[in-house]
């Protein structure tokens, strides 16, 4: 039986492995980590594939994001992402691994080898990694467990740092790179489309084809600080973000850009009905009664999502509209799309409080 390493030059297994640990380990963009961690790997290990499977914050899902390293027709190892909603074996085996918390080492019908890791954090798994060879990787397995922790705890750390101290919704600086990654899904569902090819790639629900991008300002804020204190500023956000989760789904991405600024990243099938979900959140939040501070409004403006997009001019279309909420009358949602048909965003339009790139 061959060995389960490559024969690669390089030095010893051990000054390979850490020179592959600090690679991948290097990245601060999650999908150049997945990359670097399964070619990380299929180079160390004799392999025909590595898979790394993980399971999306919606929990919708039982995998919402895969990515494999394999070789091309030219023996070359090539990294792509694959259809998460596809079913079947070998994703069976990969989510009883995820359910169970325990590494499954098993043969395939046609002979592969097949050892599959869970990645966990806090007790839960929010992965697995599965690689297929010709050849048993009972050899490998405790290195490969030693890099699903290291890859979980690393993937902890850089949510931890996306992370707004405050509300724990995803923060300003994650943004950009969040909605650039959104947009390139978008681009590669339109280009699968005008293939004919199976476009589900988006991660939102299925069956549904349209992003929203909206910005949410509490009316009124620094009127709140200077009654009642910054205390009970940060009580009312806290509690608005905690609204936010509760009302909104979870496969929408929530963010807090600072202040009393939000922006949501929201799913919805056409402009009517992402209306009613912002306005229904807005007469929520305006009958609620927040401690101390009594009733707090908010004004919403929003603009849809398309792959031809740039996150400046999104937020610049999502940012007039909410413009123009506050500077008539507050305690309303706007959408840029239908103020723009009525021909209500003329170019004295100023840009409200989102600084742009």
């Amino acid at each position: 039986m061959r060995s389960p390493w490559h024969s690669l030059a390089g030095g010893p297994p051990e000054s390979r492995l850490l020179a592959s640990v600090a690679e991948f380990t290097h990245h601060r963009d999650i999908d150049a980590l997945d990359h670097s961690l399964v070619l990380s790997l299929a180079e160390l290990v004799s392999v025909s594939s590595v898979t790394l499977c993980k399971r999306g914050e919606s929990l919708q899902l039982p995998v919402d994001s895969i990515v494999v390293c394999s070789r091309n027709a030219e023996g070359a190892f090539v990294v792509e992402a694959l259809d998460p909603l596809r079913d079947g074996d070998p994703i069976d085996t990969i989510v009883c691994a995820m359910e169970t918390l325990e590494a499954i080492s098993d043969v395939t019908d046609d002979g592969t080898c097949r050892l599959v890791i869970p990645i966990q954090r806090e007790h839960a798994a929010i992965g697995a990694l599965m690689l297929e060879a010709e050849d048993s990787l009972d050899g490998v397995r405790s290195m490969v467990e030693g890099y699903a922790r290291i890859y979980g705890n690393y993937i902890a750390l850089l949510n931890e740092s996306e992370r707004d101290k405050l509300t724990g919704l995803y923060n300003r600086r994650s943004f950009e790179q969040r909605l650039q990654r959104l947009l390139k899904l978008q681009r590669q569902r339109a280009r699968a489309a005008a293939k004919g090819e199976d476009e589900r790639r988006l991660p939102f629900e299925s069956d549904v084809s349209q992003i929203w991008l909206a910005i949410l300002d509490i009316d009124h804020f620094k009127r709140i600080n200077d009654t009642y204190g910054h205390v009970y500023g940060d009580e009312v956000i806290l509690m608005l973000a905690q609204q936010m989760r509760h009302s909104f789904r979870q496969s929408d991405v929530l963010f807090r850009f600072g202040g009393e600024e939000f922006v949501m990243l929201i799913a919805a099938q056409d402009e009517r009905v992402a209306h009613m979900a912002l306005d229904r959140f807005r007469h929520f939040v305006a009958e609620h009664a927040f401690p101390q501070v009594g009733h707090v409004t908010v004004s919403i403006g929003y603009a849809r999502i398309t792959e031809n997009d740039y996150p400046e001019i999104v937020l610049d279309r999502a940012d007039k509209a909410l413009y123009f909420a506050k500077e008539n009358g507050r305690n309303s949602v706007h959408g840029y799309e239908a103020l723009t048909k009525l021909g209500e965003l003329g170019s004295a339009v100023a840009l409200g409080s989102i600084d742009l790139f």
